[in-house]
């Protein structure tokens, strides 16, 4: 008996270790967002006038894959699929837009969400989650996250993350690595949009047509903490 309990404590550290690794010190993801998103203005825009989605310009899988620059952008970026006009399929509902936390947990949080075709594109506080078919990566997202921030021999490391973005029932839900537990749930109730998180938190979200000066840049995202 000690010895089986001695094997099974040597696995879970063995698996601590390696989602340790993972998650910091393993190669950062490349970045594949269009340049010229990341250096526009996209808190100009009116996301109260969505593209239409008729089929007359690009597919999802011609335009390049989003995901977050580093730690996190530094300014608010235009569209990854301001160009894509394919229709949804029957099992999405469209959520697209700007939203923003009125109850619940995150009140104040705001995400800007665009769709096209199967794929779908979450942007806020720093982050950009794309998953779906592209032109230059997996379909799932391929991301950091910089909510906390080690610096390691000089070197910036934040999480990595990666997720799938399934529709189920009219529902987005979020499954951790695309195989891992589901962690968000994204579903409109009326007029509002439902955010449930893996904290337990449930936001009512609004729709807002122009992102507020506030979020134009990213708040801080977290403690910097030096390692050595």
């Amino acid at each position: 008996m000690k010895r089986f309990i001695k094997r099974v404590l040597i696995c879970v550290a063995l698996l601590v270790a390696w989602l340790l690794w993972l998650g910091w010190f393993s190669p950062r993801p490349p970045l594949m967002t269009d340049p010229v998103a990341l250096a526009g203005d996209g808190s100009a825009l009116n996301y109260c006038e969505l593209p239409a989605l008729n089929g007359t310009g690009l597919r999802a899988a011609d335009i390049p894959k989003g995901n977050t620059p580093g730690c996190g952008y530094d300014y608010f970026p235009l569209p990854i699929l301001a160009a894509c006009t394919e229709p949804l399929p029957a099992e999405a509902d469209d959520i697209r837009g700007l939203w923003r936390g009125v109850s619940g947990g995150h009140v104040g949080h705001v995400e800007r969400i665009e769709q096209c075709g199967s794929r779908v594109v979450v942007t806020t506080s720093g982050l950009i989650h794309d998953y779906g078919p592209n032109s230059t990566g997996g379909l799932n997202t391929n991301d950091t996250e910089g909510s906390v921030l080690f610096t390691f021999r000089g070197e910036e490391h934040c999480l990595r993350t990666s997720a799938s973005m399934i529709w189920e029932d009219k529902t987005l839900n979020f499954y951790a690595f695309g195989w891992g537990p589901r962690v968000v749930r994204r579903y409109r109730d009326g007029d509002e949009l439902i955010w449930e998180y893996v904290d337990g938190s449930v936001t009512r979200m609004e729709r807002l047509c122009r992102l507020p000066a506030e979020h134009k840049v990213p708040q801080p995202r977290g403690r910097r903490i030096e390692l050595f």
